[in-house]
């Protein structure tokens, strides 16, 4: 899971950060989203040689996805609100009244519901690699050490 989050995250960057050379939300985003793919990488390099604090780095990184991504959709729900698009204004004249109301409600109601499925699957997520820690905890305390030294060998 940890790789393809990782490459899923640092395509994501990459994209973001070409995006964000023409804005600045873009950028910042582009940049967290490259810490938490970098993370990504680390946490599984980790893991594969039997080391809990990648789980820790793990679901600690979840909690920053998940606080980037609703930080994001929050700035961006402000926007919405407090600067419409001066757009919708032409959009209301071809289409008539209520129109910019409607986009504005669907731009509100999308970022609304990503955040409720950020908030779950990262959530759900964080808790999947914490409940890990204590177990591969245990099986590093009841493994013999040259069972774990084969393992990590073959890993590297």
């Amino acid at each position: 899971m940890a790789a393809f989050n990782a490459w899923t995250f640092a395509c994501f960057a990459g994209v973001s950060i070409l995006f964000g050379l023409f804005s600045l939300p873009g950028l910042l985003v582009g940049v967290g989203l490259a810490v938490v793919a970098r993370n990504e990488f680390v946490g599984r390099r980790r893991i594969l040689s039997y080391d809990a604090t990648g789980f820790e780095l793990l679901w600690r990184n979840q909690l920053g996805l998940m606080a980037l991504i609703v930080v994001y959709c929050a700035w961006s729900m402000y926007r919405a609100v407090a600067f419409p698009d001066p757009e919708l204004a032409e959009l209301t004249e071809i289409l008539g009244d209520g129109t910019g109301e409607l986009v504005r409600s669907l731009t509100l109601g999308t970022y609304a519901t990503v955040i409720v499925a950020t908030v779950i699957v990262q959530g759900l997520n964080a808790r999947y690699y914490h409940v890990r820690i204590r177990r591969l905890r245990a099986y590093l305390d009841e493994t013999p050490a040259w069972v774990l030294d084969v393992l990590r060998s073959v890993t590297e």
